[in-house]
């Protein structure tokens, strides 16, 4: 289930990556914006895929809490358990 959701959400990452970046990079622990070079424009837009995907709101805190693909997984899974 965990699998599935960091394939989800690297798919819907892959799309906002810019071209020096591959999907093979992403990691756990990829920094959005230091690692993957992913500006704040195309953050909001992948936290906006990330609520249609998994059918979720996300908060301001909550994207303020979103650095990493690890942040972001365990928002996700945090919003799922309680919906």
């Amino acid at each position: 289930m965990k699998d599935e959701r960091y394939q989800k959400l690297k798919d819907i990452i892959k799309i906002y990556l810019p071209d020096d970046i591959s999907v093979e990079d992403i990691t756990m622990e990829s920094h959005f914006i230091n690692e993957l070079n992913i500006n704040s424009a195309n953050l909001v837009d992948i936290v906006l895929d990330v609520e249609d995907e998994f059918d979720i709101m996300l908060e301001n805190e909550d994207m303020d809490r979103m650095q990493t693909v690890r942040d972001a997984l365990q928002i996700i899974d945090t919003k799922l358990v309680k919906e």
